[in-house]
């Protein structure tokens, strides 16, 4: 399946989701670039009096291939994507984002403006940014922020330790990536110690599910959760499943009735925003079908709110801790 950012509309009326599916974006319709910074600075043009930090420029190639000079230490900074935790883990501060409402981080960004989704380059444009970071591969859209200020595309779907690599430089944070990266590191490896020693067995499989209005079934893949009880300590998916991250698929609508073949050892439902669809996940629960799997009838399926277990930085800081009450109650 060809991975696009269309694709975003197919989930929008989740806040979360419809944010989510900006990482499920044209990784097969781009080129292999990633986000390298040139090694050499030039002075940007000021209208007053500067310091050196603030004056200096550099070129930064993203994600899709674009070579744009960008501010060496970013001010005022909009994130336009699911990840926006990843900036605050840095200590950054965005001034637009997408809709955050219900993100285990909402209350530290009390005076983020939500600039739309799609983004609307006016509401951008009115809170003048020094650095907008797009995650998306939309050319047309891109061609508008440019206009606006320093533009860079961003893949939400690499590694969260690339992406804080990526972020770090771009935003001058380096050193507070790496910092994250290895304290999330041992983080993560002391939950999964604990998780294997209170009954988590190696090579344990695990399935993700979603709903979405209109009794559409969806299987998380490569975005959101998955990226998390993935990791190499911890679940395996299924065989389906990893064809489809193979694939670099986010996600995947399915029928009900393959359940049997795509539930692994234990199942994790995301529970969805509107209330029709809440209504329609808990009549899935409620099937034959459902009560027969085996996962189900050991008593091994987890809820998780779909806008907090996410794949962001500050997300996955809950889900260390979250995930061990989920499993150990």
């Amino acid at each position: 399946m060809k991975r696009t950012k269309i694709i975003i509309t197919l989930l929008a009326a989740f806040a979360f989701t419809g944010t989510l599916l900006l990482g499920c974006s044209a990784n097969n319709t781009k080129t292999d670039a990633t986000a390298t910074p040139s090694a050499t600075a030039s002075p940007a043009e000021t209208t007053g009096p500067q310091t050196e930090t603030e004056s200096a420029t550099r070129d930064f190639t993203d994600w899709t291939g674009h070579t744009v000079q960008v501010p060496t230490t970013p001010q005022r900074v909009i994130y336009h994507g699911e990840t926006t935790g990843d900036l605050l883990a840095l200590g950054v501060i965005p001034i637009g984002t997408t809709d955050i409402t219900g993100a285990v981080y909402e209350d530290l960004l009390p005076d983020a403006v939500d600039v739309g989704f799609p983004i609307e380059p006016e509401k951008a444009m009115s809170l003048n940014p020094d650095l907008i970071i797009f995650s998306n591969a939309d050319e047309a859209q891109y061609a508008q922020l440019a206009k606006v200020a320093p533009t860079v595309t961003f893949d939400t779907f690499a590694s969260l330790d690339d992406r804080m690599r990526t972020l770090g430089d771009l935003l001058n944070k380096k050193q507070e990536a790496e910092d994250w990266i290895a304290a999330h590191h041992t983080a993560t490896d002391e939950m999964w110690k604990k998780l294997h020693e209170n009954g988590l067995k190696e090579g344990e499989t695990a399935t993700v599910l979603t709903m979405y209005p209109g009794k559409r079934l969806f299987v998380m893949a490569g975005a959101g959760l998955p990226q998390f009880i993935y990791e190499k300590n911890g679940f395996k998916p299924v065989t389906q499943v990893a064809e489809m991250i193979k694939e670099g698929q986010g996600f995947v609508e399915i029928s009900t009735e393959v359940l049997p073949e795509i539930a692994g050892d234990r199942l994790f439902i995301l529970t969805p925003v509107t209330s029709d669809a809440r209504n329609e996940s808990n009549e899935l629960v409620n099937s034959a079908i459902w009560k027969k799997l085996p996962a189900v009838q050991a008593g091994k399926v987890y809820e998780f709110d779909i806008m907090k277990a996410t794949s962001d930085a500050k997300s996955r800081e809950w889900l260390t801790q979250e995930l061990p009450k989920q499993l150990l109650k």
